[in-house]
């Protein structure tokens, strides 16, 4: 019976084809006549096959037929391959030594046979998990899908009920949705948390004509707002700049301005309420060792009496667009605020002047503060104009606005500094110095309150004008450098701060 086909596919030596051995011409002999005494004797050629060839040799093996034995088709196979093996060993034994040849190949070629005989080429079944190419696994439960509806994004496949937004955690029904890396969103919900919304109307901020969105931004504060907002007359609070907010209402004084809710709640409106905090500042100043000897009036004005008593000002250095405060060297009447008004829905109402005419005795004739203002603005201001009186009597004379402005914006920031730091303690220069603004304290302070005294200090490190914002820095710098008592001495002595 000539060996399968596929048992002689998987032989490695290829050299069984390239010659014929005496083994091999045996072999084929052998194989012959077994074919034609299993084909009953005869010489009728009707019930063989053709001959198959092997490859390029020459060598012809008929095809098998099926036989009548009992046996297993393995047995027989053994049996045969044992003898063949047998009578080809026996015939080499019996040539003379000197001639004596055997083939290696001949019986690797045997022993190979037999080894694909009893040893199947066929790899081990291996039982691993078979999917059908139907089979689909969900991205969100990782459940079969089976046989349902389905839907097939993102590179996966999903239950309807699996395919959720990353934000509102409820199903996405819609045709279109947002992706933010592999997280699925709602447009909706995507947007609610990537586009900015305005704080003043609470609509999405729109984009612009070259559809880019674009806001305004407080760089305080942080409200964003839309930029048509600037100009459509919304309110903004006189003392934090904020703009109104459509939700919420401010205060309207009767001089124009507007007063937002959390600025309202420590503002002070008349001069009798300021007093208690005027005092207080000149304690500050007596706490480092800068008494101020003359007693200066001070009153609280309306925005419009302030303006007047600058128009009679002659000298002094004014912060435009608005001044709040003013060192009057002048003798002028100024209509000062005699009683606070009172709250008439959202303004303020009810508000009694009188006119006081203000005679010169010294160098300083008063302080005037624009009312209305929260209790820390208030007192940075008068902090500030102080300062001015201080100069002017200790016989600081001609300094320039950069000069005489930035040590007085120095003086403001440091009074708002011991009030809204609880650790803070004045300039290491001044030996003496205490912190005896504590008194002006009306309890302790609201954290509302303390960051508007944050907010103020500020405003006054980043002001963009040559003299109250350039003149402070380089004042503080030398401060901070020098200590105020040397600095405050070489201004007197040079007109200009030390190097």
């Amino acid at each position: 019976m000539a060996p399968p086909s596929s048992s002689i596919n998987h032989i490695s030596n290829p050299c069984v084809y390239e010659r014929k051995s005496r083994f091999m011409k045996w072999l084929s002999k052998l194989f012959k006549s077994t074919g034609s005494n299993r084909g009953g004797g005869g010489g009728s050629t009707s019930g063989r096959h053709h001959p198959q060839f092997l490859g390029e040799e020459s060598m012809v093996w008929p095809a098998p037929r099926r036989s009548l034995d009992d046996r297993s088709r393995a047995d027989r196979e053994k049996e045969e391959l044992d003898q063949a093996i047998a009578l080809s060993l026996a015939e080499d034994l019996k040539r003379p030594n000197g001639q004596r040849w055997r083939s290696n190949t001949d019986e690797d070629y045997a022993w190979a046979l037999q080894d694909s005989q009893l040893n199947p080429s066929f790899p081990p079944y291996d039982p691993s998990h078979y999917y059908p190419r139907s089979y689909k696994v969900c991205g969100g439960c990782n459940c079969d899908i089976g046989y349902g509806n389905y839907l097939g994004c993102m590179g996966t496949y999903f239950h309807p009920n699996c395919f959720r937004c990353r934000s509102c955690g409820y199903p996405i029904t819609e045709h279109e949705f947002s992706l933010s890396g592999k997280d699925p969103y709602h447009k909706s919900c995507f947007k609610e948390l990537t586009h900015p919304k305005c704080e003043v109307c609470h609509q999405y901020i729109p984009t612009n004509g070259a559809g880019l969105i674009e806001y305004r931004c407080h760089p305080f504060w942080a409200q964003k707002y839309c930029p048509s907002h600037e100009h459509d007359h919304t309110s903004r609070c006189c003392s934090c700049e904020r703009l109104e907010s459509w939700n919420t209402r401010y205060y309207s004084l009767e001089d124009g301005r507007s007063l937002c809710l959390e600025c309202m709640e420590s503002a002070i409106m008349d001069t009798g309420d300021c007093q208690p905090l005027y005092h207080a500042i000149r304690d500050y100043y007596e706490g480092m060792n800068m008494k101020l000897d003359q007693q200066i009036p001070m009153l609280l004005v309306e925005r419009q009496a302030l303006n007047e008593a600058i128009v009679g000002e002659k000298n002094g250095y004014h912060h435009m667009p608005e001044t709040r405060g003013l060192c009057l060297s002048e003798e002028q009447t100024v209509t000062s605020i005699l009683r606070r008004p009172r709250i008439g829905g959202n303004r303020l109402v009810g508000m009694r002047t009188q006119p006081q005419k203000l005679t010169r005795k010294c160098e300083v004739t008063a302080i005037l503060v624009l009312y209305g203002l929260p209790r820390l603005l208030t007192g940075a201001i008068l902090a500030h104009e102080l300062m001015h009186g201080w100069l002017r009597l200790k016989g600081y004379r001609n300094l320039n606005p950069e000069v005489e402005e930035g040590i007085c914006q120095v003086l403001s920031y440091m009074w708002l500094e011991s009030e809204v730091l609880p650790d803070y303690r004045n300039m290491p220069s001044t030996s003496s110095a205490s912190t005896s603004s504590s008194s002006s304290k009306k309890g302790g302070k609201s954290e509302v309150e303390k960051k508007l005294g944050e907010f103020f200090m500020h405003q006054i490190a980043h002001d963009a004008s040559p003299a109250y914002g350039e003149g402070f820095r380089i004042a503080n710098a030398a401060v901070n450098k020098y200590g105020l008592r040397r600095t405050l001495e070489h201004i007197r002595l040079t007109g200009n701060f030390p190097l």
